[in-house]
């Protein structure tokens, strides 16, 4: 089933994200994850505020980040937020950070989610919101094809 393509997330370096040598500090691009993740579930119609009036919380399970370059005040980058892996209990979501003028990788890493009830319950969304399971499912099922088909 093919899905709509999701435009990445933009996001300009502001001057509170640096250091003192004008470098982005390794702990925003952890934050740009969260922004482009937001931004993507909002794209697809199910972001957290419709998520949580469901009573479905979605706390990050894990984290990871692996640097490639040096990302500055000024700058702009591209933040693309795909769907690796889904089972209707856990999410994961891969990132990579593009420098919007020169296209150059500046950071990947993914996160990991489950989803809970506010008593803190694991919640199926195959069972507690099916259009939504199947969208998040269709997403992981396109990238996993868009993968075999470069190999």
């Amino acid at each position: 089933m093919s899905k709509k393509v999701i435009e990445p997330y933009m996001h300009k370096v502001q001057y509170y994200e640096t250091d003192q040598m004008a470098i982005v500090h390794h702990s925003n691009y952890i934050r740009w994850f969260e922004e482009a993740r937001v931004d993507f579930l909002d794209k697809i119609g199910y972001g957290y505020k419709a998520m949580e009036e469901q009573g479905i919380i979605s706390p990050v399970t894990g984290v990871s980040c692996e640097y490639k370059s040096m990302t500055r005040f000024g700058d702009t980058v591209r933040i693309a937020a795909k769907v690796l892996e889904f089972n209707g209990i856990r999410l994961r979501i891969g990132y990579q950070i593009y420098d919007a003028a020169t296209n150059e990788l500046r950071s990947q890493g993914e996160s990991q989610h489950c989803f809970i009830n506010p008593e803190g319950k694991i919640v199926s969304v195959k069972r507690a919101n099916p259009e939504f399971y199947n969208c998040l499912k269709g997403y992981a099922e396109n990238n996993e094809n868009n993968e075999t088909e470069k190999e």
